[in-house]
Order: C-alpha cells, then structure tokens, then sequence
C-alpha cells in the first residue's frame, strides 16, 4: 500500500506562490535567495551562524568559538566566550536606536476596555524596578524564579527582569492543576514565585494564589512570593514575611530605576521549560542564553519577515515555548511591537481576534491549527464584521495544519492572497525547524514546506523491527547542532541522551515525509502512527479525511490494541453545532476514509465526544486519547496541563459505552457542554 497515508493531502494538486507585493523588500525575496541561503549555511554552518549572530544580538564581549561540539556525550555549546545579556538585546540596545518612545507591547485584557501600553523605554523601567525588587529578595545570578501568573504584562516585565539579573525564570502555566505546579516547582527548586490573585477567563476568575497556597506546603525551597493584583480578589490570604505585594515590593524603587545587566557567558541558561510527560513526571528543558537568543531572533525575522514598524501578535500562551520565543524574546529582540491577550477567542462573542485585529492594525498573526478550526466552526459572518486589511501575514503553530482549515484561513482571513506560514518545531529545539519563506516559498497546504537556512532535517527509515512499509515515511530527525537546540534536560542525563539514542542525530519524535520537490509533510508523533497490518499509517492524513466531512468540526485518530492486525485504527471525533449522532454518519465517514485513502485506514471504532481534552493552548492531548482506546485508564499520565479536564469522564464513558454496543450520550446542544477550544 504504498504511498497510502498521502492519498488525500496529495490529491489536493493546488499549490499557492508567494504573493508579488512586499517580495522586493522581504528578508528573503524569493526561491533563489533562499536555496542560495540554504547551500551556504550547510557548506559552512560555523561561518552562517558567525554571520547571524553578529548581525542579530549586541554582544558584551565576542565569542572565542562559534561551536564547540562533543559528538560521543552530544553536547553542543554556542559562542563559547562569548557574553551578553538577553534583556539587554530585548530593550536596552533599543533605546539608544530610535525606538525609545516605540511601543514595545500592547496588553489587551478579557474586558474589551482594559488595555496597557508599553514603550521600550517604560518597558525599561518596569523591568528594572522587577530587577531591584528580586534583588532584594536576595535572588542572584543562577537562582530559579518560578512564574505562575496569567497572560498580563507583569509575566513580561518578570522574565525579562530574571533575564536582567541573570536568574532562571520557569514559567509554569496558569491553567496546570496542583500537581502540574507543584512538580515543576519543586524541580526548579525555585527561591521565589511570582503569581497573581487570580486569572481572568472566559468571564470567570480562577484563584491563582489561593491555589498555590497549598502546593507550597510540599516545596521548601520558597522563601517568597510576589503576588501581583489583577483579579480584584478579596481577602487574599498574605502569609507574613513570606508574601509580598508586587506594587509595594516595586514602589520602593520608583526614584531608582536603572538596574544594570549581569553580563552571561553564552552558555548560562536563560530559562527552564517543562513539557508534559506521559509518565506524569514533566521534563526540564533548558535554553542557553546566545544560542537561543540568536534562533529566536533569526527564526522571528525570516519566518515572519518581520520589519520594524510590524504590529505582531504571536496569540500563544507565555506558560508555552511558542510565547517565550515568539511572543517575548524574537519579536522585542528586533524591536517590534507584540500583543499579549489575556482571553479567549470566542468569549463574549466569536470575534475577539478580528476584533483585535483591527483595533491594533495587526500586521502578522501567529495562532493554532485548532483555534482556526474553533472559529471555523462559528462561520465566517463574524470576520466580515472587521477589517483586517492590515494583515500580510498568516502563521500556524503546534500541530500541522487541515487543509481545510488552512484554505479557510486563506480566504476568509487572508483574502486569498495572503501566505500561511505553517511552522513545525517543539520546546527542545527553541524555535521554527521546518517553515516557509512567506515571500519565497510556494505553499502546498497541509505541508511545513522545507527547513530554514542553517537547520539539517531529514527523514529516516525505522529499523525493520518497527514494521516500516517502505513507503518513504519515517523518523523526523536534525543532523547538525544549530543554536537554538536545548542546552541539556534539567537533572535528566539519561532523558537528554534518549534524544540521540537510535540515530546519533537529535530525533524529534515526530514521523514524516518528503514529497519529490523537497517538501516536509508532517505525520504527528511517531508513536501516534499506527502500524496496521505491517502498513505504518499516518493519523495526520486519516484526520484529515474526516474533518473534511462538512459534518465535522475536529478529529483525533489514535492507534489501539487488535489481536489480528497488530493495532487498530480508533477515531474521535467531534460534530458540528446542531449535527446529530447518528450510525450513518459513523458509516459515511468510514466510507470517506475507505475511498480515499484505502480500506487498511478505515476505523475499527468512531466515537462521537462533546470535547477533546486540550491544553489551553487548543492543542488536542492525543496521549490521553490514546490512553483510553487501549483501556489503559490508570496510565493516563500527567494530567494537569488540560485545560477542560471535564472533558475525560465523558469521553470514558463513550468508549466503554462503544465497545459494549451500548447507546452513547447525547451530542452537547441536546444537554453538555461545549468546549470551544483554543484560546492561545
């Protein structure tokens, strides 16, 4: 069966150049620049990343070396030597270039009236006040600061002012449940928590200090928190000498607001980020400060070809890696001006992010494959109310794009001219891997087209033993250092190392393709393609198929336990408003699977669900799902970072109801509740 798992995103021929109009001024302007760009930075790496660095960062002192790689440990140090600052490169160096009374960013809260509004130089002082403030909590260069705070710009002002003093911020997102908070906590083993009374969503406040209250029974090593009043929480509980409020802690440095940088060594981490792990325990990935910083601005520049007077709205959380690098480092390191939202887009009514669109005049919006979809689901009638002219680029992010989704985000949004820029890459890597040039690749929907300059992807057979069908499909991998890769898994050398295990090369994790023009096609985790029968068969393209039934909204595909096949095909899926469940649609939807991608695809089980259970972030938790078809309820893992955790009882109920041939639960507009999906 080969070539299976491409049937029905290959079919779809239509391809899409890159618009003419902005092109002459673009970073890089067309498919010539880029391949030439290309062939460069893997001809001479060291001398590409010398070039991109220089440009890119102010440096206290240069580096003595660009790379300094130990191949038998896989240990990859940047600009060693080197020294700079990152909060310095995110404001400092702006002051004196211009951009002093530029805004640097605009908070739009939940209520459509509250709005800040930062200029680099306010930016400065409040950063510097933090900066005072920490230090005299006694926080030093290399002491862990743990942030559990909502979508406010005290988030920013916090990293930036760690990032100043030479502290590790983690930031650990508002949404996680106790668990969540208190392991990444304890594993930062951090010194002082900077929270908030409460976080404001969807209209309902949810207590953030309250909630840690008890989590810091179980976590030693905190010696203060400063809690930052938003929520308008009364009687907030303020333990003596332990809780500070952040306005009285930052008012004592109102007359004296410069606080210098600490100079870092290149290879001082910058910040500890903990990513869900199915076996419940979250594993720290750690960036250093000049390899990161320089991705993130290199990767910020070309992906989105951002120039200086772009308003940028990178709509993902700050608690994720994609609001580190593209909501805070890469955009205020170029000095543009960047969005921070604290809401979600369908709350009050389905057309906040148009909304915001055209109050700020957004110029790139950087959002989620599922928050597309969410809005999709809504109708198009609410983009019409707004102008978005002012857009001229589109992006993606956190998993790969439907075409479906993907045209209408096209039309709808970007008036059938604009570029989408789909970009793949994870926490590990610091930023976009594979992603097109906006004004320089011809897009093929449903594809993250080809890596960026200076990255060395490719695709790799599994060995024979993982039933490879010789299909072209395999292993997702990087062959080269670049400098944005993680610095190491805090406390985890055996979890580092997996990384390079099977290949010598860092491996994503992630199963792909490449097409005969060089194009990267994303299959989604390896271990969420499903050997069916010897024929690896790709989720990606099995969901594909049914969310292109008008009848549904979203799909998650899963492999399960078959005792003839080796595994199975399991789907949820997820109506549209007003759309009955019914065994016909079960069957229409197997029928669609069956003719367009082959009879071995077609599911053994189709479970109608109310929610999928997401991070807040909208990303889908597959791993759950997973958990659940294989009746393996007891494994599911760290559960903390979902965002609807409602979501599950029901969905078990479903499937054991499914596999007992009893009738299932209503659909949610005959009594549930809908989760709209993503916010960031």
């Amino acid at each position: 069966m080969p070539h299976a798992r491409f049937t029905h995103l290959l079919n779809q021929q239509r391809s899409y150049l890159p618009p003419e109009h902005g092109k002459s001024s673009a970073w890089i302007c067309g498919e010539e620049d880029y391949t030439a760009i290309c062939r460069q930075a893997l001809e001479d790496p060291q001398d590409f990343w010398n070039a991109r660095a220089s440009l890119l960062l102010h440096w206290f002192k240069r580096w003595d070396r660009v790379l300094e790689a130990d191949e038998v440990n896989h240990k990859y140090r940047w600009f060693t030597g080197g020294k700079l600052n990152a909060a310095f490169n995110c404001i400092d160096r702006h002051l004196i270039s211009g951009r002093r009374n530029k805004a640097a960013l605009i908070w739009q809260g939940e209520d459509d009236m509250a709005k800040r509004c930062y200029t680099y130089q306010m930016l400065y002082t409040e950063v510097c006040r933090m900066a005072h403030a920490l230090s005299s909590l006694h926080i030093r260069k290399g002491d862990q600061v743990a942030l559990y705070m909502p979508m406010i710009p005290e988030l920013v002002i916090a990293m930036l002012a760690c990032a100043r003093i030479g502290a590790v911020h983690t930031a650990i997102f508002s949404g996680y449940a106790e668990g969540g908070v208190r392991s990444r906590i304890q594993d930062a083993r951090a010194r002082v928590v900077i929270t908030a009374d409460g976080a404001i969503r969807a209209g309902k406040v949810k207590p953030l200090k309250a909630n840690l209250d008890p989590i810091l029974e179980k976590c030693p090593s905190v010696a203060h928190v400063v809690v930052v009043r938003h929520a308008g929480i009364e009687n907030v509980n303020m333990k003596g000498r332990r809780d500070i409020w952040w306005h009285d802690l930052v008012d004592d440095f109102t007359l004296n607001a410069d606080f210098p940088c600490e100079a870092m060594d290149a290879n001082d981490p910058l910040f500890l980020l903990h990513t869900s792990g199915s076996t419940g325990k979250p594993t720290g990935i750690m960036h250093s400060t000049g390899g990161y910083l320089t991705y993130a601005a290199h990767s910020t520049q070309w992906c989105f070809d951002m120039r200086d007077d772009d308003v940028y709205w990178c709509t993902a959380d700050m608690g994720w890696i994609t609001g580190h690098t593209y909501g805070v480092y890469g955009p205020l390191a170029l000095g543009a001006t960047t969005i921070m939202f604290e809401g979600v887009p369908t709350y009050p009514k389905p057309d906040r992010y148009w909304r915001i669109v055209e109050n700020f005049r957004v110029n790139i919006l950087y959002t989620a494959p599922t928050v597309i979809r969410s809005l999709m689901r809504e109708g198009e009638a609410w983009t019409e109310r707004y102008e978005h002219n002012s857009l001229r680029i589109l992006a993606t992010v956190g998993e790969p794009i439907n075409p479906e989704a993907w045209h209408w985000f096209h039309k709808h949004i970007g008036d059938s001219e604009l570029p989408i820029v789909d970009t793949w890459w994870q926490t590990e890597t610091g930023g976009a891997i594979i992603s097109p040039m906006p004004y320089a690749t011809r897009l093929k929907p449903g594809s993250a087209c080809k890596p960026l300059p200076g990255i060395d992807a490719a695709v790799l057979p599994s060995p024979a033993q993982d039933g490879e069908d010789g299909d072209g499909a395999g292993h997702l991998v990087i062959r080269k250092p670049w400098p944005g890769m993680m610095l190491g898994v805090f406390n985890d050398e055996a979890k580092y190392q997996s990384y390079f295990s099977r290949f010598g090369c860092y491996e994503s994790g992630d199963g792909a393709r490449v097409d005969e023009d060089g194009y990267f096609w994303i299959l989604g985790r390896i271990d969420d393609s499903i050997n069916v029968s010897g024929h690896r068969l790709s989720t990606v393209e099995v969901e594909a198929v049914l969310t292109s039934c008008p009848d549904i909204a979203e799909a998650a595909v899963v492999p399960m336990p078959h005792l003839l096949k080796g595994e199975g095909i399991y789907a949820y899926v997820l109506t549209r408003d007003e759309v009955p469940w019914s065994d016909a649609l079960r069957k229409s939807l197997r029928d669609a699977v069956r003719r367009d991608i082959g009879p071995l695809a077609s599911p053994e089980y189709i479970q109608f669900v109310e929610a999928m259970p997401k991070t807040s972030s909208g990303k889908i938790i597959r791993r759950m799902l997973r958990k659940i078809a294989a009746n393996a309820l007891e494994e599911l893992g760290d559960t903390t970072a979902l965002a609807n955790p409602q979501a599950l009882p029901a969905i078990i109920r479903g499937h054991q109801n499914l596999l007992q041939g009893l009738p299932e639960s209503a659909p949610a507009e005959e009594g549930g509740e809908v989760f709209a999906g993503g916010s960031e």
